[in-house]
């Protein structure tokens, strides 16, 4: 499992941009100090760069960022169907997590009592599943009768996911008990979480949803899944932002050179910036993972 990693350097980054467009002192040695841990879930066939600059920004406000790829659903790899994926994508962060904090060569800076996870779609359904949430297969089969345009529905997520096979493999990998708090954007299958669902889920969760996002529906996603949790979450629903605004903004280049991927990933609703979103959601997610790991 490829995982990039952004932290606090012990020298300055060079003059000219290097990886992901950004200033990043490669391999330098990490900051003196003990560090907060994030770990960043992409979404469906996503990579570890689809959230560089919220990795930068959490890097340079103090914090360890590892952005594992998932094997079997990542931009290179997509093998994997959703019934896979349901259960490996938990199971991958648990393990990305016992890398950064015993294997990772800098792992004597992780503060491993201040874990935090941020994920985007199938990212963010994985985040709430290794916080504790156990889906219930029965209850979004239910709704996907009642509702087959569900993007998750109308694509076929739970084909081959069978509730007797499936929630006993999820009771293993469910629940990591060094995650301290999670953010959640446009959270994927949120309509399989009923209360009892995510009654394990004692830490603090954010969840972020685009007004206009067709995917993954604030209503039928993010909503209920704020609306299952026993504490109150703090809920941000975008104005004017689509599913894929959650994505790091593009490089102009990508226009000519992808000019398909330019026109699903890049293109956003009009009079809807962007880059000044995201400034202001890393921001937000700073000053969340501040508050709840205790800074």
């Amino acid at each position: 499992m490829r995982i990039g990693i952004w932290y606090p350097a012990a020298t300055a980054p060079p003059a000219t941009a290097t990886l992901f467009g950004q200033h990043l002192s490669l391999d330098a040695p990490v900051a003196e100090g003990r560090h907060p841990l994030v770990v960043i879930s992409h979404g469906q066939g996503g990579w570890m760069g689809g959230h560089a600059d919220t990795a930068l920004a959490l890097a340079e406000a103090g914090y360890v960022v590892a952005v594992p790829e998932h094997p079997g659903d990542n931009m290179q790899d997509g093998g994997a169907p959703p019934a896979q994926w349901m259960v490996t994508r938990p199971a991958d962060l648990r393990a990305a997590i016992d890398y950064m904090t015993e294997a990772w060569p800098g792992a004597s800076r992780i503060d491993s009592g201040r874990i935090g996870v941020y994920g985007f779609s199938s990212g963010g359904y994985s985040a709430l599943v290794a916080a504790g949430a156990l889906p219930d297969v029965g209850l979004a089969k239910s709704f996907c009768a009642g509702n087959p345009r569900e993007y998750a529905c109308r694509e076929g997520f739970l084909d081959g996911a069978e509730p007797g096979q499936v929630a006993p493999v999820l009771e293993q990998v469910a629940g990591d008990g060094r995650i301290g708090a999670v953010a959640a954007a446009a959270p994927a299958l949120g309509f399989a979480f009923g209360a009892l669902d995510l009654a394990a889920i004692d830490i603090p969760v954010q969840i972020w949803s685009g007004g206009l996002d067709l995917r993954v529906p604030h209503n039928t996603n993010g909503a209920l899944v704020a609306a299952g949790l026993a504490a109150s979450p703090d809920v941000h629903v975008v104005e004017r932002a689509g599913h894929f605004a959650f994505l790091a903004p593009c490089s102009p280049s990508m226009e000519m050179a992808h000019p398909a991927q330019w026109a699903m990933y890049c293109v956003d609703s009009e009079g809807f910036d962007r880059a000044a979103f995201h400034k202001d959601m890393n921001a937000e997610l700073v000053r969340f993972f501040d508050k709840s790991l205790k800074r």
